[in-house]
């Protein structure tokens, strides 16, 4: 998990959020990590996090068992040929059973796959390196969303 935490902070104009006790964020966030393409190292007003880190299982997301000891899972937000690539299945058509809690396996995320993000739980030797890629390409894309956003107007 540091490694990948590491690799995101590494990115240029990455921001890597992890939330502690006592700070504005509730607790069930705390210790998990959001990753956000933030040049000015400010969380976007108008922007989800790419990518992040659970550490435990949330009210509606417990399927990847990650309130077990060791357990933990990377979420990240990709394009749809992308999904389709890794899973097999279109984002809005996920329709195969799957085992949530396996480790080391790319799968549409238990609860947010519909919206084209996958999940890997405990990512190890087979999966650590297409996980970083993955980051990298959902950096890369909010960079570009961020441009766009902030492209100056025609001249008048």
């Amino acid at each position: 998990m540091e490694q990948i935490i590491a690799t995101v902070r590494g990115l240029d104009g990455a921001l890597v959020l992890i939330p502690e006790p006592g700070g504005d964020f509730p607790e069930l966030a705390w210790g998990d990590a959001f990753f956000y393409y933030a040049p000015a190292g400010r969380i976007p007003k108008n922007a989800q996090p790419y990518g992040t880190i659970v550490t435990k299982n949330y009210p509606d997301d417990a399927a990847s068992d990650l309130d077990s000891p060791g357990r933990w899972r990377v979420n990240v937000n990709v394009d749809r040929a992308t999904f389709q690539e890794l899973t097999g299945e279109e984002p809005r058509g996920i329709s195969r059973p799957r085992d949530y809690a396996a480790t080391d396996t790319v799968m549409p995320h238990p609860v947010y796959g519909a919206l084209g993000w996958i999940s890997v739980v405990n990512p190890a030797e087979r999966r650590t390196d297409t996980v970083v890629h993955l980051l990298r390409s959902a950096h890369e894309a909010a960079r570009l969303r961020f441009a766009r956003r902030h492209e100056p107007g025609p001249a008048r």
